[in-house]
């Protein structure tokens, strides 16, 4: 399966050109912009992450602390660090804190998605059997969906699809995507298998939606009281 990235990065700029330029290798990338969002992302969908590319300077809470944390909590999640301070002392305090590589600003985007894809490879994700987006419940082994205390009964190609919109944590899956997933090599890329499934997706998890669209992109999946907040 494509390695899921998450990018924290203060410099909104940077964090979205290193998100464009990963996601032309294939790499599914998912960007915040500061270190309190990054932990709650974390909490939630670390499950969904092979690899965090991470600022060392972060407003809210700093890049250190959730390094510290993933390395505790998320062994599986590989950490590459960035930061605008080069010096080897730099380097290495990084790396006692559990970073599995460094980078000093500034870096060109080819080096950084060398490093990414080194460290995907390296990563040995755990994937959730149970995922969770709001109060729907998705458990793969047992291809059962909940939302609440209420059963709901899908065809085997819509629990494909929201299985990867769930597993994606919030990143944005285009149809393209969705129907290299969801769908065998030989679908047609022309269909609009995936807007229809998403359709009935829709319909049968009822609202609030939990699955969203965002024009010309693709689709995700996200909790409606965070979306509100």
């Amino acid at each position: 399966m494509t390695a899921r990235v998450l990018i924290v990065e203060d410099e909104k700029f940077l964090a979205d050109a290193i998100s464009t330029a990963l996601s032309r290798e294939d790499f599914r990338t998912h960007a915040l912009y500061d270190g309190t969002s990054a932990l709650s992302h974390l909490t939630s969908h670390a499950g969904n992450v092979d690899v965090v590319v991470l600022d060392r300077d972060l407003p809210g809470v700093h890049g250190d602390e959730i390094c510290a944390r993933i390395v505790a909590d998320y062994p599986h999640i590989r950490v590459l660090m960035l930061t605008a301070a080069g010096t080897l002392d730099d380097r290495l305090s990084g790396f006692e804190l559990g970073a599995d590589d460094y980078l000093p600003k500034p870096f060109e985007l080819p080096e950084l998605i060398a490093r990414v894809s080194a460290l995907a490879r390296r990563s040995s994700p755990q994937r959730n059997s149970v995922l969770v987006c709001g109060d729907v419940r998705v458990d793969v082994n047992r291809k059962r969906v909940m939302r609440g205390e209420t059963e709901i009964r899908l065809s085997p190609k819509e629990f494909a699809v929201l299985q990867v919109l769930l597993e994606a944590g919030g990143a944005v899956i285009s149809a393209e995507e969705l129907l290299e997933e969801a769908w065998d090599a030989n679908a047609d890329p022309f269909t609009n298998s995936p807007r229809v499934t998403i359709s009935y997706l829709r319909r049968k998890l009822g609202e609030p939606w939990i699955i969203h669209t965002r024009p010309g992109e693709g689709y995700f999946a996200a909790d409606p009281a965070e979306l509100s907040s």
